[in-house]
This record gives C-alpha cells, sequence and structure tokens, in this order.
C-alpha cells in the first residue's frame, strides 16, 4: 500500500495546461463541468423544492420554450 500522496489518484475532472495558457485550460474546465452537470446539480442541492414547486417551474419554462419558438415561427 503506497502512502505517498503524490502517488493517489482522485476521481475527478482533469484538464492540461499546455504552453502556459491558463486561460484555455479554464475555458475547458469550464466546458466540461457544464457538460457533467455539476454546477446544477450543487444548485439544486442547495435548497429543498418541493415536487409541486418543481412542477411549476417545468412548465413555466416549458411554456417560454414554446413561446419562444412561437414568436420565431412569426418572423419567418
Amino acid at each position: 500500500m503506497k502512502n505517498n500522496k503524490s502517488d493517489w489518484q482522485l476521481p475527478g475532472i482533469k484538464v492540461e495546461v499546455r504552453n502556459g495558457d491558463v486561460g484555455k485550460a479554464l475555458r475547458i474546465f469550464k466546458k466540461k463541468v457544464q457538460q457533467e452537470g455539476i454546477i446544477q446539480e450543487v444548485r439544486d442541492r442547495q435548497a429543498y423544492v418541493k415536487p409541486s414547486a418543481k412542477r411549476a417551474k417545468a412548465k413555466a419554462a416549458g411554456r417560454a420554450r414554446w413561446l419562444k419558438e412561437q414568436r420565431k415561427k412569426k418572423d419567418i
């Protein structure tokens, strides 16, 4: 069994910084975190939301998407 911390590997997202380009590495990291849904999960766990409130929010979001689609069709 190895006790050296440098030999341990934690599961997770890894991003390699190439040529000292930290900005690009940060953009790649943010994209990976977004794709994994980590930020959304953290926000969801911050406070309990009743199932009825979740349904109401989902219905409102669906209606907003539908209205947006209708506006786009109207413009064409």
